[in-house]
């Protein structure tokens, strides 16, 4: 069976090539996204694996179709970037990884909320200058902080779990509630009142239709001023337009990011030596209280050994036409 694997970075092609040797599976790497423009690249493929910045919309998957694709093989959980409908219309199936690693994720929220409060990133750049001065570098306790959690499934549990250890009161919504949270401590409440109430607030839910700009002006009006907000999901949760408006008359107070809206065109690549045309991402990069990563908070060692099994065991499971444990459906 041969695959074609799109978004391609070094890592990727190392991980897959690690761990796909026992699965007699023929891999071809590609750098290029998936799109469109480059679905003819899939021509003799029977599998097509993305991730989250490929746009698998229908034009693409009506190019799949006739190139003979049975399968689109997602390495990461999210698949708001998949048209399912067109791939249910073409009968090709689409495959996830559901969880590889909450707590890689989970951990990253936490390390933005430390880094933005305590500042250890400009403390950092300090210290390597000669500046060993405490000035603006005032932070606060998280201990007795009220902690919003929207979304409270694999990752926003484990994300429960860790800020609870620093003595946070937790808040959350979401519309399926834990039992086994409640027993934790967590408090759930309407979404209105976790925006009202709460310190920091972590998003942790899928990007749908209904989700989509939840963090917007009308949203962040409820807010508390200087709330700090943090954004491991997806990048379309929030308003970028509304979040730079919070930001310049004061309302947020922190703003930590690891996804965002139009990342497809900027992250995961070296654009060091060339002019960045967003002018969104560059007017927040100019704020002192913004701290931004490239998705890299699925990144660690686990997860990518995860990702690579999963993916290698969803198209296992293909060849051999049988049930799909991780179809998208």
């Amino acid at each position: 069976m041969k695959i074609a694997v799109f978004s391609t970075k070094p890592y990727d092609q190392e991980y897959f090539e690690r761990y796909s040797q026992s699965h007699g599976l023929d891999f071809t790497f590609f750098e290029t996204s998936l799109n469109s423009d480059t679905a003819n690249l899939t021509s003799g493929f029977d599998v097509a694996c993305v991730f989250v910045n490929d746009k698998v919309d229908d034009a693409t998957i009506k190019m799949l179709s006739q190139n003979g694709i049975g399968l689109i093989a997602l390495r990461c959980a999210g698949y708001n970037n998949v048209d399912l409908e067109s791939a249910k219309r073409n009968r090709i199936k689409v495959v996830r990884v559901p969880a590889y690693s909450p707590e890689a994720v989970a951990e990253h929220a936490i390390a933005l909320i430390l880094t933005l409060n305590r500042k250890t990133h400009k403390a950092y750049n300090r210290i390597r200058e000669g500046n060993f001065s405490l000035n603006k570098l005032i932070g606060f306790n998280l201990h007795g902080k009220i902690v919003g959690v929207v979304g409270t499934g694999t990752i926003g549990a484990t994300f429960c779990r860790i800020i609870k250890g620093f003595g946070c009161e937790i808040i959350a919504f979401d519309k399926y509630e834990s039992d086994e949270l409640i027993n934790f401590g967590v408090k759930y409440k309407p979404l209105d009142e976790v925006f009202r109430r709460a310190d920091i607030i972590s998003l942790h839910c899928p990007l749908t239709p209904e989700t989509k700009h939840m963090i917007n002006k009308e949203s962040l009006a409820l807010m508390k001023s200087g709330i700090m907000i943090i954004n491991t999901s997806r990048g379309a949760l929030i308003n970028t337009a509304d979040i730079i408006d919070g930001l310049t008359n004061y309302k947020v107070g922190y703003l930590g990011i690891d996804v965002y809206e139009q990342e497809e065109n900027i992250f995961f690549k070296d654009l060091s030596e060339i002019i960045i045309q967003d002018d969104l991402i560059l007017r927040l990069i100019s704020f002192p209280n913004v701290l931004i990563t490239s998705h890299q908070a699925y990144f660690t060692r686990e997860a990518m050994q995860e990702i690579t099994i999963t993916t290698l065991s969803n198209i296992k499971e293909f060849e051999d036409g049988g049930l799909l444990s991780n179809e998208v459906v």
